[in-house]
């Protein structure tokens, strides 16, 4: 069976969806944990603090269970019609260590998901781009959800069946 990683980049809704995930795929027999990145609160990257010891965060336990991981889904709303600033900032910090990052992410198996107010196509392109750019081997069946639309259990249940190949 295999090991998910749920990536959720804010708290609230999203964070609910990423339990729904989480519960899906432990009622195939498989493990999965969920991540809240908001609630880390790491610091705003920059160049200057990346340098500098005592201001950088020590994200090994986020980068050891994305290592761990066989494949994520990344729960994320819109943010201005693209990734919110959450989990730009985290991958910002993840990828200090370019080479590292690099083997993490190349061929893993990610799906993609939202809750947000507006839709979610323009994060769920957004976050396509980025996790494809980064070497990630992006399905193509996404999770739009939001106030006035549920997230679909069969939706879910065919991410995590795929993803699990």
């Amino acid at each position: 069976m295999a090991r998910f990683l749920m990536i959720t980049a804010t708290s609230g809704t999203n964070r609910d969806l990423a339990d729904v995930f989480a519960s899906t795929a432990t009622a195939k027999g498989h493990d999965a944990e969920v991540v809240d990145i908001a609630e880390m609160n790491l610091p705003m990257f920059t160049m200057a603090r990346s340098k500098n010891p005592e201001e950088a965060p020590d994200i090994s336990e986020l980068v050891s269970a994305m290592t761990q991981a066989d494949a994520w889904v990344v729960i994320a709303p819109e943010y201005n019609g693209s990734v919110p600033p959450t989990l730009n900032n985290a991958i910002a910090w993840m990828s200090m260590d370019w080479q590292s990052f690099r083997t993490m992410c190349t061929g893993k198996p990610v799906g993609l998901a939202t809750h947000s107010g507006g839709g979610g196509a323009h994060v769920i392109m957004a976050m396509r781009q980025q996790f494809s750019f980064i070497g990630a081997d992006v399905i193509g069946r996404a999770c739009l959800s939001g106030r006035d639309k549920e997230a679909n259990p069969e939706t879910i249940e065919a991410m995590i069946d795929n993803l699990a190949r």
